[in-house]
């Protein structure tokens, strides 16, 4: 009888723990999106994790606070890291923004500055940018920052080769809109897989999502 009963309390512990499994899997085309084909990464052996974004994507912009709080606990093996999406020359001068920050060791200063100088100062406007870099110039040298080493960056060749770059990785990629999430090559996350019932975003079941996707990605590469 005692057998009986702990093989039953066994048999009951699989079951919960299949159902939990159930209950967690993501779907894809409901949770995510693949990927294909399959895009190479850059990380080695972490799970690679690339935000692409827009500045002036008021989206974007919502998203910043939840990815911010994520950064802080991020898993030790997942490297991060942002990409400007191209879906018109509109967007280039911001684009180009973002790589001069990265190539002069900027991001970490002025990325989320940047943002709120758009979406909640509204001291830059994006359409404004594409025929006149002038007050992007004006605001960066506001931050602190020599006018003329951002310009001659902003200007150069390698800053015009990134933003080349993120014109194609947005094509391969892709990217159907901003924000996008993208885990390891593979998977591609959005906004609209973390929907309330009101249409709202829920952003903590992004960001668990996004955790959930590193945790496939990660067994995936165990696999391999």
């Amino acid at each position: 009888m005692k057998l009986l009963k702990s093989y039953w309390r066994a048999a009951a512990c699989v079951l919960a723990i299949t159902l939990s499994s159930a209950a967690s899997a993501q779907v894809a085309g409901k949770d995510y999106r693949l990927i294909n084909p399959p895009q190479p990464t850059t990380s080695g052996k972490q799970v690679e994790v690339i935000e692409f974004f827009y500045y002036g994507c008021p989206y974007c912009n919502d998203l910043q606070p939840a990815l911010r709080t994520w950064l802080k606990r991020k898993p030790a093996d997942v490297a991060f890291r942002r990409e400007p999406a191209v879906f018109q020359d509109g967007w280039l001068p911001l684009t180009t923004a973002f790589h001069t920050f990265e190539a002069m060791g900027l991001e970490s200063k002025l990325h989320y500055e940047l943002f709120s100088a758009i979406h909640e100062q509204r001291s830059l406007d994006p359409k404004v940018l594409l025929r006149d870099q002038k007050p992007l110039f004006d605001w960066v040298a506001k931050q602190g920052v020599d006018r003329k080493q951002f310009m001659d960056v902003y200007k150069s060749f390698g800053v015009g080769s990134r933003a080349n770059r993120s014109i194609e990785m947005t094509k391969s990629y892709d990217i159907p809109g901003t924000p996008a999430v993208v885990i390891d090559g593979r998977y591609l996350i959005m906004l609209s897989n973390a929907m309330k019932p009101d249409k709202s975003v829920d952003f903590e079941r992004f960001t668990r999502l996004l955790d959930q996707m590193i945790a496939m990605a990660r067994k995936e590469r165990a696999g391999k």
